[in-house]
């Protein structure tokens, strides 16, 4: 288990800032709106010479259990549960407040090594607030600046005396969002996760046609509440992220990494997709920059739609800009148990599929109910399915063989009198499925003839819901020069 760092503090004291500098990526959203952040999420940092994974939390408040308040304080409470180390976190410049007082207390009762952290220390203003900080009986505390990085040296010699012995100079630091705590798998040793199905070895095949020793990154894509963070934590076992009735629940894009037939994934649960039109609030801006940026790194991007409203217009927008980032594509329909009608359902499924993306013929398609945690397997079976696809490479003779079938069954058309010839094809790259082709005249090859062979290529070769790439490129003229 690596060692784990926690920041927490009450609300706008420079939590998300202070993570961000650690990790050294602006991961975490961060603004001068209180409560930005609502779940905890975790990155390896490296500080000093130091390796650790550092956790960003939600702001500390008072509230009842039931409230939004009241759930991000569970998720930082199991995050301190996890950690090694406690940064307490307070703004100099405001100085000390009675909610300050309270959750210092709270965390001297709850047993984790707290590290006292002022924070916002840059020149003159933060020394009353600084002095004031030993008031709350934890030891000397650190002066920072999380915002220009002044102070972090005197962060690592406050957190040098809790380290274990391998930790210090460790030069094998975890990638983005490692998991904390025993539930989740470390990148050395990923463990069999709390999934479902999380024993057996039938994933093993088509786990191993990635040919690389990294997770599969699947993202989580969707309109507000539609069950994203639900299906999250459904996949992991646990309450991994905030959920609850509120739309635009989740902000940052939080990264869980879990195992489950021997296959690591990278999880990714981001912030629900909206028209552009309707996005006033700047938050709610940088959460969808940032669900689009998740979406661009992806390997699978597991599009979810509620039952009652199959395939609207934001649903095609989402699932064409996945598929123009060249991602391989599954549809999950959530809340499938509510549907009443599931034959008309599935029916208007295709049909919306047919008409409004063609480019998407065949993609995946899976029923569930994340809530009951029904039709997990299937989703996560379509997954390695797409994702195999996804990594597939053809060979040059089987290519040029198709290419010779496909003109043969439909000619390339005339212009101004002659033939367009086709020469040669080969695969240049996967991830996804790209097709190079030399042609006499490529900018004269119509847009019609290169979707059909597009179309010939997922048929012929077995690439039913993949995106695929034509590449036209013209040969060299042997007699251009004499």
């Amino acid at each position: 288990m690596p060692f784990t760092v926690a920041i927490v503090g009450r609300p706008n004291v420079g939590k998300s800032t202070l993570f961000n500098r650690l990790v050294g990526k602006k991961l975490a959203l961060v603004d001068d709106t209180p409560g930005v952040t609502r779940d905890w999420r975790a990155a390896a940092a490296r500080v000093g010479g130091i390796d650790f994974v550092a956790v960003d939390t939600a702001g500390l408040e008072e509230a009842d259990g039931g409230s939004l308040e009241g759930r991000m304080r569970r998720q930082t409470e199991r995050a301190i549960e996890r950690a090694n180390v406690v940064l307490l976190v307070i703004d100099a410049r405001a100085g000390l407040t009675p909610m300050d007082r309270h959750f210092s207390q709270w965390l001297r009762r709850a047993g984790t090594p707290v590290v006292l952290v002022a924070n916002k220390c840059e020149g003159r203003a933060g020394l009353p607030g600084l002095l004031e900080a030993f008031e709350l009986g934890l030891g000397e505390p650190v002066a920072l600046s999380a915002e220009h990085g002044e102070g972090l040296a005197d962060l690592v010699e406050a957190l040098i005396p809790f380290l274990p012995p391998e930790a210090a100079g460790d030069d094998e630091a975890g990638p983005e969002g490692v998991g904390v705590g025993p539930s989740s798998p470390s990148p050395a040793q990923p463990v069999a996760g709390a999934g479902p199905g999380s024993t057996g070895r039938e994933g093993a095949a088509e786990a191993a046609e990635t040919g690389t020793g990294r997770p599969l990154d699947l993202a989580i894509v969707g309109r507000p509440n539609v069950g994203k963070s639900t299906l999250l934590n459904a996949l992991v076992g646990e309450e991994r992220v905030l959920t609850g009735p509120e739309a635009g629940m989740t902000r940052d894009a939080i990264t869980v990494e879990w195992c489950w037939r021997d296959t690591r994934f990278r999880l990714v649960d981001t912030a629900g997709l909206r028209r552009r039109a309707r996005i006033d609030d700047k938050l709610e801006k940088l959460a969808v920059a940032d669900a689009l940026r998740v979406i661009r790194l992806a390997h699978v991007v597991v599009l979810v739609m509620d039952a009652d409203a199959i395939l609207d217009r934001q649903d095609l927008t989402i699932a064409r800009l996945v598929l123009d980032e060249g991602r391989a594509l599954v549809i999950a329909v959530n809340k499938w148990d509510a549907v009443a009608d599931r034959g008309a359902a599935l029916v208007q499924l295709r049909e919306r599929l047919e008409a409004s993306l063609p480019q998407a013929r065949g993609v995946p398609t899976v029923t569930l109910s994340a809530l009951r945690r029904q039709g997990l397997e299937p989703l996560l079976d379509a997954v390695l399915r797409i994702y195999g696809l996804w990594n597939r490479r053809i060979g040059t003779a089987k290519i040029n063989q198709w290419l010779q079938e496909a003109t043969d069954r439909h000619p390339p058309p005339l212009v101004e009198g002659r033939r367009v010839k086709l020469r040669y094809g080969t695969q240049v790259k996967s991830r996804p499925p790209t097709f190079a082709l030399w042609v006499s005249r490529p900018t004269e090859l119509p847009e019609s003839y290169s979707r059909y062979l597009i179309q010939s290529l997922r048929d012929t070769f077995g690439l039913p819901g993949v995106p695929i790439r034509l590449l036209l490129r013209k040969g060299r003229n042997p007699y251009a020069e004499s």
